[in-house]
């Protein structure tokens, strides 16, 4: 993670934006909000209204888009909107800093928006990005500045979406037969797909670094560059969002499914530093693996409140499906250098030190992870914890060392009873996001699946 990347610029300025619609290459513009699932939701404007209308006034949203589940169905429990509140509108406000074409769209330009309540009584606090915003004047108020990398994982189909739904996700074509990982003959493959995402994502302003092979079969990774943690997180929803819209254009799928089968799961490594307020690592130190003080510190907070935070590393009934040993998912809150059966790897050198968290999946929300790691952090500078010694061998056989949650109920247990989750992010989140993860397994408790038809239709 070094040298910095420059400020953190639109790709897009407003006055390019005008040129361009002027001139008729651009006509459309997406605005777009992050919902708790991490998913971009929103409308398209036709490019002269927007810039008529939508740059100065903004435009609404039904609240119920924080408020609803993966398919979109109205549930019980959120106090910000229900039928008995009216499901009213709450105010998108277009942030300009995100203002970027989208190359695989003819025409188009895209910007992400922040929510506010239309009464003018402030942002909403259960919004995504306002929920990171929080944590980073937290940390802000320390002289320090985080960033962040994250690395998703996907398995790529020769199905379409469609043909998928139709045949229920099962018998599905994977884009590779063997384990491709770091094979260039096996992801030639399928080169035309991965080089098209890396260039149009590259046109969005993001800057892409390599792509990669992976185990499961037809998996790959593509990495981009990190960022402030804002702006990392804003990179990654665009390019989740766009690359499944770019494998849909190509007749394929694309799934970020946590564990979307049997062999390994998806993964969203995420590399987290701080710096001070010259830009200069607030991690790198004298002491023991090269830390600071402050390093030590973050080890320390990150570990200390990685169970009680992971229903923000590991949010749906999936995620837990990955946890597996020997499976480079982590099961032990362990750390170490340059160590993938810890929970916290450390990674880098000088300037470029830095943490890989390996708890979270690709189905991770990325606000409401990296928020996660700032408390964390936030929480051992404040408190001094240490992290312990450093894990030089097999974390997955340490018989002392603390476990990721099992299940996303005890998970939900954990954030519940927590405290630190309730003082980190205030009462209104603690209780919005319990919400979500009550109405998960509700929906699961509820379901005949696969597995149960399997064992029961006949011999029970």
């Amino acid at each position: 993670m070094s040298p910095a990347p420059s400020s953190s610029t639109a790709p897009l300025s407003l006055e390019e934006l005008r040129v361009a619609v002027a001139d008729g290459a651009l006509d459309t513009v997406v605005l777009a909000l992050v919902d708790m699932q991490g998913r971009l939701q929103g409308k398209r404007f036709h490019a002269p209204h927007f810039l008529d209308e939508v740059v100065e006034h903004g435009s609404e949203g039904c609240n119920y888009l924080l408020a609803v589940d993966v398919d979109m169905n109205t549930v019980d429990g959120y106090a910000m909107s229900s039928w008995e509140r009216g499901y009213g509108d709450f105010a998108m406000v277009p942030d300009l800093a995100t203002l970027r074409r989208v190359p695989w769209q003819p025409g188009t330009a895209m910007l992400l928006a922040d929510l506010a309540w239309l009464d003018g009584s402030g942002p909403v606090a259960a919004s995504p990005r306002q929920i990171l915003r929080r944590q980073l004047d937290r940390l802000a108020a320390h002289g320090l500045t985080a960033y962040a990398g994250t690395e998703l994982e996907f398995v790529l189909y020769r199905d379409s979406y469609e043909d998928a739904w139709r045949r229920g996700y099962r018998d599905l074509t994977p884009a590779n037969q063997y384990n491709v990982d770091y094979s260039l003959l096996g992801t030639a493959r399928v080169e035309p797909l991965l080089r098209r995402i890396r260039t149009e994502m590259a046109g969005a302003g993001l800057t892409p670094e390599s792509a990669k092979g992976e185990c499961n079969l037809g998996q790959h990774e593509i990495a981009f560059r990190y960022d402030e943690a804002l702006t990392c997180a804003d990179n990654h929803v665009v390019y989740k969002n766009g690359a499944k819209e770019i494998a849909a254009q190509e007749g394929m799928s694309i799934t970020f499914m946590a564990k979307p089968n049997a062999r390994e799961g998806n993964s969203c490594h995420i590399h987290f530093s701080l710096r001070d307020a010259q830009g200069r690592s607030a991690m790198r130190g004298d002491g023991p693996a090269g830390l600071s003080v402050t390093g030590r510190r973050v080890l320390g907070g990150l570990l200390a409140t990685m169970r009680e935070l992971s229903l923000f590393f590991a949010p749906n009934v999936n995620s837990y499906k990955r946890y597996q040993p020997g499976s480079f998912a982590p099961t032990a809150l362990r750390w170490g250098t340059d160590n993938r059966t810890c929970a916290l790897r450390l990674v880098g050198h000088g300037e470029g030190l830095r943490v890989e968290n390996r708890v979270p999946g690709a189905d991770v929300n990325p606000y409401l992870a990296i928020a996660a790691l700032v408390a964390g952090a936030v929480h051992g500078i404040e408190r001094g914890l240490e992290p312990g010694e450093e894990c030089a061998g097999n974390a997955y056989a340490d018989p002392h060392a603390e476990r990721v949650p099992a299940t996303l109920r005890d998970a939900l247990s954990l954030w519940e009873s927590s405290t630190l989750a309730r003082e980190s992010f205030g009462a209104e989140v603690h209780a919005h996001y319990a919400n979500l993860a009550r109405v998960e397994l509700t929906a699961f408790d509820a379901a005949v699946t696969d597995w149960e038809l399997t064992r029961g239709f006949e011999r029970l």
